[in-house]
């Protein structure tokens, strides 16, 4: 009975290509999202009531919760979602061979890339034009622009202090370290919010270092989510523990001055809009003296 639906599916949606591509300069009024930080762009965008499907790591904002899910980041299902009927699926270029599928089965895709800040503002205005809301998201990125700038201005005086960003280790140690390297939207804020990446040299966005490296670079500032990439769901508890993790390294000038930070948030692993708030909270954690 599964397949027979399964068949039936493909075969309605095969059906509808050539409908489809006579539609495919009209604005989309049912889209799926295959990212959080697609999911943010468009509800941005004002595009909110539009979107029918969200992954399940879908969190922001708040009323995307109640969207139906089509599965996982990395494993949407493609059944699910062509059940939905959306007329533009949107998805990353990192997907790669998804948007071959989806593809396949009829469904019009649009694909983007945003691991750095112009990035992002080219996925806005990209997502903008093809849903016919040029002006909103002409609009949106100025506001990020300018908020950034802004920023930037405060700290231009102050002092660059060297800042370790930790996106991933083995949980309840100091190893197998992912941080934050040159190239990601990440490392663009830390110079924006007034410190200099430490591993800012690094040949990819987030290379693997070994703990060697940490005593090297001696950071002024620690910012570890390492093992809390499940962000919906971190006691604080579990945040203090992160921070009595690093004791075990007294000599480090960010142990020593109290500047180790646990985060968990949303805004420091979605590149999308609220880059605006990732750079507010880099800029109290790196110069809270100035941030006050």
């Amino acid at each position: 009975m599964a397949r027979c639906l399964r068949a039936l599916l493909v075969f309605l949606a095969i059906g509808l290509m050539a409908i489809g591509a006579a539609r495919a300069d009209e604005p989309p009024r049912r889209i799926v999202s295959v990212a959080p930080s697609i999911t943010e762009m468009l509800y941005a965008l004002g595009l909110g009531d539009r979107v029918v499907g969200v992954t399940e790591f879908c969190h922001y904002p708040p009323e995307v919760r109640e969207k139906p899910k089509i599965g996982s980041y990395l494993r949407p299902n493609i059944e699910t979602v062509l059940a939905m009927q959306p007329d533009l699926v949107v998805v990353l270029r990192e997907h790669g061979a998804l948007a071959v599928r989806l593809r396949n089965v009829g469904l019009s895709v649009f694909e983007l890339q945003h691991n750095d800040l112009g990035g992002i503002y080219g996925s806005l205005l990209s997502l903008g034009e093809r849903a016919s809301v040029e002006d909103v998201a002409k609009r949106r990125v100025g506001e990020i622009k300018q908020f950034l700038e802004g920023v930037s201005a405060k700290t231009a005086s102050l002092p660059r202090r060297s800042v370790m960003f930790i996106v991933g280790r083995t949980p309840g140690t100091i190893q197998d370290l992912v941080v934050v390297g040159r190239g990601s939207f990440l490392n663009e804020l830390i110079a924006i919010a007034g410190g200099r990446n430490v591993f800012a040299d690094a040949p990819s966005f987030y290379p693997r270092i070994p703990r060697e490296e940490i005593y090297a670079r001696r950071p002024d500032v620690i910012i570890d989510m390492g093992d809390m990439a499940d962000t919906d769901d971190v006691a604080e508890e579990h945040k203090r523990s992160v921070a009595q993790l690093w004791k075990q390294i007294p000599s480090l000038p960010a142990v020593q001055e109290g500047r180790v930070y646990p985060v968990a948030e949303d805004i420091f692993v979605v590149p999308g809009p609220r880059v605006i708030e990732t750079a507010q909270s880099l800029f109290r954690m790196i110069h809270p003296e100035a941030a006050q």
